[in-house]
């Protein structure tokens, strides 16, 4: 089997940390996005990974090749035409095999060895509260009868979430170069889910399999949300001399932290240094230097340094703030 995951997008609604960073390589958790990905996949011992990237794609072949042991592959996508092209690209750099995809910015909980087992063409779902932002899929006793990508009038909650298995890629592969080759677009974007509804008119039969737990990191609030959930899977902190610890909290061994009053729900990265602050509900990167700081609901990015009072700050890398 065989795993693509496209990463090559820009991240826009997550700067000005993507400024300096691609979006998979922001932490939640004490880890990368990318890591709560691949450490699954590890465990399903692919022949091959395949990355689609782009923007600043050189950081995430870096970081994968320095990380993991697997066969990696890495696809330059030229155009940014959605989805669907991402993959056509990455399909026509493979033979034809089983093939796993995972969406680079969003994070699943459950059994991929199941899911790969669940049916010959398997689609990940979640019920969400917004369809008309989503890929909806149809449900009629068990079976997946239409999709539609970000429907006006949907007609169900099904989101698809990024997480689909393909016994073999050949029919699919087919499906995007179609859509590829006659410039056919949904919403301004070559659409895997039109591909998907194309296999669909030719008998092809799409398991659903509902995802208990899926969490979207494209923005801020999402971020925070999912740093929040990640946490509380943490053991009890390290106590710190001099330095109230409300679990949960990440802190890296590589940080210091002094006079401080850190967590609920805080993460902490390496070479960071935190004095005389008071933080809940927050992220905080590499290399950043916090003082005098009542810090809340933040994101505060690598080598940043704030200085001042009450704040909620969503600031990137190397950003100095004094107050």
């Amino acid at each position: 089997m065989k795993v693509i995951i496209p990463v090559a997008g820009v991240g826009t609604r997550l700067k000005p940390h993507t400024l300096t960073q691609p979006k998979p390589l922001l932490q939640i958790g004490g880890k990368t996005i990318i890591d709560y990905l691949l450490e699954p996949i590890t465990g399903l011992k692919p022949d091959e990974v395949v990355f689609v990237i782009g923007y600043k794609g050189d950081m995430i072949k870096d970081y994968v090749r320095r990380n993991y042991e697997f066969k990696a592959t890495f696809v330059p996508q030229d155009k940014l035409l959605g989805l669907g092209y991402a993959l056509h690209i990455a399909l026509n750099a493979l033979t034809e095999s089983p093939v796993l995809i995972l969406l680079g910015d969003t994070v699943v909980e459950g059994d991929l060895k199941k899911f790969v087992t669940a049916g010959d063409y398997t689609l990940g779902l979640h019920p969400v509260e917004d369809p008309q932002r989503f890929g909806i899929a149809e449900i009629n006793r068990d079976t997946v009868v239409s999709l539609e990508e970000k429907p006006k009038e949907p007609k169900g909650n099904l989101a698809l979430i990024g997480l689909y298995y393909f016994s073999e890629s050949g029919l699919l592969k087919r499906e995007l170069r179609q859509l590829v080759d006659s410039g056919k677009k949904t919403r301004g974007e070559i659409q895997l889910t039109d591909a998907l509804a194309g296999m669909l008119k030719r008998k092809i039969k799409f398991t659903p399999f509902e995802v208990d737990k899926w969490f979207d990191c494209g923005k801020k609030e999402t971020m925070l949300a999912t740093n929040r959930h990640f946490l509380e899977k943490m053991p009890e902190p390290t106590p710190i001399k001099g330095t109230s610890l409300e679990p949960p909290v990440y802190i890296s061994e590589e940080a210091r932290i002094e006079n401080s009053v850190i967590g609920p729900n805080v993460s902490i990265a390496a070479g960071t240094r935190v004095r005389n602050c008071i933080i809940s509900d927050a992220i905080i990167g590499k290399d950043a230097r916090l003082e005098n700081l009542i810090l809340e609901k933040s994101i505060v990015g690598n080598d940043a340094a704030v200085k001042g009072e009450k704040k909620v700050l969503n600031i990137g890398d190397s950003t100095q703030i004094s107050g």
